[in-house]
């Protein structure tokens, strides 16, 4: 009997889209992650309110086309305890595709236990932790979570060489033990809304930016940054943040570190099928590490070897 159990995808999973090329166009791979990713952030911001989540892609396998993903979260304010971190989204999204994936024509048997909900039907059975089982019911009031589920599907969709889905707990693994065939794909890529989709969109992230060029005063000039090993330029239109540089609350200098929450305005690409960055904004300074204090840590991380 293919058996399901979603507790082993919780933290990590492979994704696996079937084929027999081994190989799939980059414009897929990329449309895929990408909206898997929105789709975890939206699904993170109804489970982890307070902390942000990142989708890593960790390793590419051969076989018909593997990805392995992990989430990686982040608390965004000291607002919350470590306690309260649910490591739990892809887990939610596993068990929200496999629902919606299930045959409608044939009978569904749910049986509630204190600490599981096992969904049996025909032969195929998926083990749901009680907890994933409870949070997803609230994730599915979220129209951007279903949306980007759908663009999920939408993507590998338009695919004619991915022939199934599936998602397993390890590269190792040849294939995954529940496979969902190209037929199924529609039941999820008509969660997308029908209306045309913006051409531009803005979304907001907490991100680290070194610091080259510093504007001392406000208005909107543009600073500039090195981030995720990019040069961007954008303004700081933090009002508090000048106010405490006003008061010598803050001293920066080029080579300091801002952890800052970044708007990034976005078009679409209409041939790629994805958003491209266009401009950024600094909208909010959380936090800021000095130069100096950068490399008294790296020397207080060096062994006596070094």
């Amino acid at each position: 009997m293919p058996q399901i159990k979603i507790q082993e995808l919780e933290e990590s999973f492979v994704i696996y889209l079937g084929g027999e090329s081994g190989t799939i166009n980059a414009y897929t791979l990329a449309s895929t992650l990408i909206s898997f990713a929105d789709a975890a952030r939206a699904a993170n911001d109804f489970i982890n309110p307070g902390y942000n989540i990142e989708v890593q892609v960790v390793a590419l396998g051969d076989g018909s086309f593997k990805t392995k993903v992990k989430a990686v979260y982040e608390q965004s304010k000291n607002l919350f305890s470590k306690e309260n971190l649910k490591i739990i989204v892809l887990g939610v999204i596993a068990t929200f595709i496999y629902e919606h994936t299930l045959a409608p024509d044939m009978a569904v048997n749910v049986i509630m236990n204190d600490g599981s909900v096992i969904i049996k039907q025909d032969n195929k059975e998926i083990i749901v932790p009680r907890e994933v089982h409870n949070y997803l019911q609230e994730v599915k009031k979220s129209e951007k979570f279903k949306k980007e589920i759908g663009n999920t599907f939408s993507t590998i969709e338009k695919d004619s060489s991915v022939t199934s889905f599936g998602i397993q707990k390890d590269m190792d693994t040849p294939k995954p033990p529940l496979e969902i065939p190209r037929e199924k794909f529609t039941q999820l890529s008509a969660l997308v809304d029908e209306a045309p989709e913006s051409k531009e969109r803005s979304v907001v992230q907490i991100e680290n930016l070194r610091i080259l060029r510093a504007i001392l005063e406000k208005g909107t000039r543009m600073w500039q940054f090195t981030w995720k090993g990019i040069r961007i330029s954008a303004p700081v239109i933090d009002d508090n943040f000048y106010e405490q540089f006003y008061n010598h609350q803050v001293k920066i200098a080029p080579g300091d570190a801002l952890k800052v929450k970044l708007k990034i305005y976005q078009k679409r690409n209409e041939v790629a099928g994805i958003y491209v960055n266009k401009k950024y904004e600094v909208i909010e300074v959380l936090g800021y590490t000095s130069r100096s204090e950068q490399i008294n840590l790296d020397n207080n991380n060096k062994t006596d070897t070094e």
